[in-house]
């Protein structure tokens, strides 16, 4: 029963590290069950620099959660972002030995497989293969050929590939911690699980996660994923800005922030002032909420800016009637929506991880903070396709009740090998040595 089934996500960020463990209830919403948390001291613009530090705030988030829930943690799902994130769209084709026989998924799937062998730069591996539109002989634009007719199968595929050594480093961390990696999921992916409806996603909308190092964009457009990228920066590079420009210590300019910062210089009270304690033996200083204002407001507009250049760069600029979603800590930034909709055009709203969410014993886990962290739990029990989750609907009911497949905990690549994913469940029955 998938009720039954427990799924731990772990995000590795630049600011925290945090596991959440969940669960579905009988109503179909995730229940989660326990949350733990710690500062990433390990961890820059999303790339593990120090190995031990990740690997401690890892184990301190994990046993955090696990003692919540009161559940032993072995695998989690992965979440990983970074400024070495590459996105392209390739094409594959396969020609089917007859064309009066009917389309079938494993058909879908050799497609999808052979997009596993291009050529990518060297350093770089393939993370996730996300078909788009399907081709059937010269009959484009179809989401779904399965049961269709016709020799050739022609797709577009969204790849998305990450440095081999940032992938190595965080297994690494994740091995070290005692955990099993189940899967590796990008970030903005998981986050649009969590915040986005289907009716979001067929409408067009662009998903806009700011982090504490990178700012992740997801663009979806009739209910398929058409654009992804990471632009390096996020909230501490404007937590950098104000200690610089204000002349504070970085643990003040955090707080300055976070308690009193605005992303519209316009907004502030002039005569606002905020004192705030000196060095040693030195007067309190003094700081213009306004000129706060100024300073956040700059690195704003230059994000802001890089978003809408990955918008038109998608070519879906005027498609997106669900306008832009934002979510993640940055996302909490008093005047950030308003911000965005001035300088894009287009209409934005902040997205909470309570689209899918049951009841829980966190409050906190409904904060846009932990949209990335909730999404990757739900990556456990649905696909970031929703065909292929119908997909693994069609193939258990075609196969016997004694090979039939349980519920992933994963999607990390959306169509997997036909024959892996069968192997794992009928070989304790019919022994190894058949599948050599």
């Amino acid at each position: 029963m998938e009720n039954d089934k427990i799924v731990v996500g772990l995000d590795i960020g630049t600011t925290k590290i945090c596991a959440i463990i969940g669960r579905k209830n009988e109503f179909g919403k995730l229940e989660v069950l326990g949350m733990g948390k710690a500062v990433s001291d390990g961890v820059i613009r999303g790339i593990v620099t120090n190995i031990d530090k990740t690997v401690s705030a890892i184990e301190k988030a994990v046993n955090e959660a696990s003692e919540m829930a009161n559940v032993n943690i072995g695998e989690v799902i992965v979440g990983i972002a970074g400024q070495h994130i590459r996105s392209s769209i390739h094409h594959g084709v396969i020609i089917r030995n007859t064309k009066e026989d009917e389309i079938t998924i494993e058909d879908v799937r050799r497609l999808s497989n052979d997009m596993e062998n291009i050529v990518v730069p060297p350093g770089n591996t393939i993370i996730h293969v996300m078909p788009q539109d399907y081709t059937v002989d010269y009959e484009d634009g179809i989401k779904d050929p399965v049961g269709m007719s016709g020799a050739k199968l022609e797709a577009d595929f969204h790849i998305i590939t990450a440095q081999t050594t940032a992938i190595n480093n965080i297994n690494r961390c994740v091995k070290r911690a005692d955990l099993v990696s189940r899967d590796l999921i990008l970030e903005p992916l998981a986050s649009s699980l969590s915040v986005l409806s289907d009716l979001d996603k067929e409408a067009g909308v662009c998903l806009v996660d700011i982090g504490g190092g990178t700012t992740d964009i997801a663009i979806f457009y009739d209910n398929i994923i058409r654009h992804t990228a990471v632009i390096p920066f996020g909230g501490n590079i404007i937590t950098t800005d104000i200690k610089e420009g204000c002349m504070v210590m970085q643990t003040q300019a955090e707080l300055l922030k976070t308690k009193f910062g605005r992303a519209i210089a316009e907004d502030a009270n002039p005569n606002e002032i905020v004192s705030i304690p000196g060095l040693r033996n030195r007067p309190p200083k003094e700081i213009s909420i306004k000129n706060l204002a100024s300073v956040i407001e700059a690195r704003m507009e230059e994000i802001i800016e890089m978003v809408q250049s990955e918008i038109m760069a998608s070519g879906l600029y005027k498609k997106l009637a669900g306008g832009i979603v934002l979510t993640g800590g940055g996302s909490q930034l008093q005047g950030v929506s308003q911000l965005f909709e001035y300088m894009t055009g287009l209409d934005t709203r902040i997205g909470y991880p309570n689209e899918h969410l049951g009841k829980t014993v966190v409050e906190d886990v409904k904060s846009p903070m932990y949209a990335t962290s909730v999404g990757l739990v739900l990556a456990g029990f649905k696909a970031l396709d929703d065909r292929e989750d119908l997909y693994r609907q069609r193939q258990t009911v075609s196969v016997t009740p004694r090979t039939q497949p349980k519920v992933e905990a994963g999607a990390k690549d959306i169509f997997g090998s036909i024959r892996d994913r069968l192997k794992g469940f009928i070989t304790d029955d019919i022994g190894d040595d058949t599948w050599k």
